[in-house]
């Protein structure tokens, strides 16, 4: 599938709004199968529509990838990740977790590959075992992952 995955998203630039959601000292992130050969863990987000509002976005990310109605807290950080033929620059904002049920959700983009295999509240320990290249690429700015709603800046991953 990551063929799939690199000619749907690949050789464009995409906006992504993601959310850092904390629950009971765990974090909500999802799977995506076909990003790579292997599992990849990331906080739920995706690609800001033309015209829409990034928080906006992000409230309906949460609700289609992990059946969660949030509302958005504050601003945090950017990353940009390229890696050819991908590009995306992520808007990643603190959410606080209003009501839904937690469910592995979609990504209803018409034509896009189905990545989505679990959402899961991980503790600080499990995503510190995750092997780097199976987590989302800011986690390397950090001596530990409960430090994540202290970034600020831009960040490449």
């Amino acid at each position: 599938m990551e063929n799939e995955v690199q000619k749907f998203y690949g050789n464009r630039l995409r906006v992504r709004g993601c959310g850092v959601c904390i629950q009971n000292e765990a974090m909500l992130l999802v799977n995506h199968h076909g990003l790579s050969n292997k599992d990849f863990w990331a906080p739920p987000g995706g690609g800001i529509q033309f015209g829409e509002r990034a928080l906006d976005c992000l409230t309906r990310e949460f609700n289609e990838e992990a059946g969660l109605s949030i509302a958005v807290a504050k601003f945090l950080f950017a990353c940009e990740f390229i890696q050819h033929p991908l590009h995306a620059i992520e808007l990643f904002f603190e959410v606080l977790p209003l009501g839904g049920h937690l469910q592995p959700g979609s990504d209803p983009e018409e034509g896009s590959p189905a990545i989505i295999s679990a959402v899961k509240f991980m503790t600080w320990n499990e995503i510190e075992k995750l092997p780097s290249e199976q987590r989302h690429g800011v986690f390397n700015h950090l001596d530990h992952p409960s430090k994540i709603t202290t970034l600020r800046g831009y960040f490449k991953v």
